[in-house]
């Protein structure tokens, strides 16, 4: 998350060879469980709707259920972390959980299997999301958190690049220039995935080591009272947002309806990877100089602008095209929100701000993404609005969000301060 992308002048005078071995030990854990999930779980729509031909609407359903999941359990875990006194443990607990999860997938037969894989998946990162970044900021001084963050998003990065380009070969060798997924290309895909995602948990275990827990947190309070107007109304408005912000399964279709090959799809989810990876880096910063709200109102501009080209786009390329600038937008504004909250909200109420957040937008995820496959296909014996739906749908709301954003929610705190 980009609120950790921000680093203090001393931050770049420890070499990168001084940082704590549990800074690493994570980094390795994510580059190794991204080169696992992001081999798989780009080709899953494509394998649902490929190999066991469901529609859309059950493939929003899949995957609002599973970020909806993960969001909400962000909410609990790091405070659990606290209560017990111990990070690594539960981590690896969480690693474990979608290492063994995603076996299972080589065998799902059903759309509901793959549900059942997916949710335990997102169990996983819920529980081991907020201890592991807790982990690595109890592990250096403040002074170095930026970087050791740094660090480890670098490892996220790379390993979903290289996860995607290993998804790439396997599709290159067993059915290149094919315009659907084959079910033994996907499996092929699944069992390699096991290899980094046990080496993962290995890693952790083996490396990392618990540091002592100094702070108690108080339990998650999921409460608005006490909060400035201006976090109130941000929070609606960012729910409004992320209504329109489904599933980015629903990009890869909408690449292969407009005749992308299963070949391209990977080949334009690479593209965004790297560009996200050169971006992410130098825009870490990019809100501290020209202000988190305009960052914001420009982002959700970018994003409205750039759905609306997923709507209106008319050849495959221009897909991919649009896809590659999707990442500019994730890798300047992704968790700038967060870090917007961190600047209306008193320190003492962060940690209940933020509990709000992950659970209002885990809240409308789900829906989100069940909106975008009912307006696609339909239900039962409507057959929807058709492939541009959703895009138009998501566009809307976030220009919506976006004037609601600048005209409603309050520059200043109340009072002026």
């Amino acid at each position: 998350m980009t609120q950790h992308t921000r680093s203090e002048p001393l931050a770049t005078s420890r070499p990168l060879h001084q940082l704590p071995r549990n800074v690493w030990a994570v980094t390795f854990t994510s580059l190794l469980t991204d080169i696992s999930s992001e081999m798989v779980f780009h080709l899953l729509p494509l394998f649902l709707a490929n190999v066991l031909g469901v529609r859309t609407g059950v493939i929003g359903l899949i995957e609002g259920v599973a970020e909806t999941t993960a969001s909400l359990l962000k909410v609990f875990s790091g405070w659990f972390s606290d209560k017990l006194g111990k990070r690594k443990w539960l981590a690896v607990f969480g690693y474990a959980i979608s290492a063994v999860s995603k076996p299972f997938l080589a065998l799902a037969a059903s759309w509901s299997a793959v549900l059942a894989v997916r949710f335990a998946d997102r169990v996983g990162k819920g529980v081991r999301n907020p201890p592991r970044d807790a982990l690595v900021a109890d592990s250096v001084d403040e002074h170095h958190r930026g970087l050791a963050f740094g660090v480890h998003r670098a490892g996220d990065t790379l390993g979903a690049l290289i996860g995607i380009l290993i998804a790439l070969l396997v599709v290159w060798f067993t059915q290149a220039g094919a315009l659907t997924l084959a079910p033994q290309t996907f499996r092929t895909v699944v069992l390699i995935s096991i290899i980094p995602a046990v080496l993962a948990v290995v890693t952790l275990s083996a490396v990392a080591h618990d540091v002592p827990v100094s702070d108690q947190r108080t339990a998650p309070r999921l409460a608005l009272r006490g909060f400035d107007l201006r976090f109130q109304r941000f929070l609606a408005v960012v729910v409004l947002f992320t209504l329109g912000n489904s599933a980015d399964a629903f990009l890869v279709l909408r690449a292969q309806e407009r005749g992308l090959s299963v070949l391209g799809v990977l080949g334009m989810l690479a593209t965004f990877a790297l560009v996200y990876a050169l971006i992410s880096g130098p825009a870490g910063a990019l809100s501290d100089r020209v202000g988190r709200r305009r960052l914001i109102a420009v982002g959700w501009l970018a994003y409205g602008l750039l759905y609306l080209g997923f709507a209106l786009a008319e050849a495959a390329w221009q897909i991919w095209v649009l896809y590659g600038l999707y990442g500019i937008y994730y890798g300047t504004v992704e968790g700038t929100a967060r870090a917007y909250i961190a600047d209306i909200v008193q320190e003492t109420q962060r940690g209940t701000a933020y509990g709000l957040f992950n659970a209002a937008v885990g809240l409308a995820a789900l829906p989100a993404s069940l909106i975008a496959g009912l307006l696609w296909q339909g239900v039962g014996a409507w057959v929807g609005l058709g492939p541009r739906a959703p895009f138009f749908f998501g566009s809307g709301l976030a220009l919506l969000a976006l004037i609601l954003f600048v005209l409603w929610v309050p520059r200043r705190a109340a009072g002026g301060g």
